[in-house]
């Protein structure tokens, strides 16, 4: 299956999913646990959809456990605030 979202909507489907996590009380450790979770079903079950999509999934699949903790609590906080383009 293929991601068809741009890179700024899938960056604000993203910032959402953090907000929503973050006023029901999430941890920043829980959020970036799922974060990686979903990093994981992502590159195993999506097809990326844009250049910078498939550059995630490059460096998600080069990654072994704690690359990915890093690259999915990066990836939190880029969404963690305002959106530019």
């Amino acid at each position: 299956m293929e991601l068809s979202v741009s890179w700024h909507d899938w960056k604000r489907v993203l910032q959402k999913a953090v907000h929503a996590a973050e006023f029901v009380g999430l941890s920043d450790d829980r959020i970036n646990d799922l974060a990686c979770l979903v990093g994981e079903i992502l590159a195993k079950d999506i097809d990326p959809g844009n250049r910078e999509q498939t550059l995630l999934n490059i460096l998600w699949n080069e990654a072994d456990e704690n690359d990915k903790k890093v690259l999915a609590k990066l990836i939190v906080r880029m969404v963690d605030k305002p959106l530019h383009s």
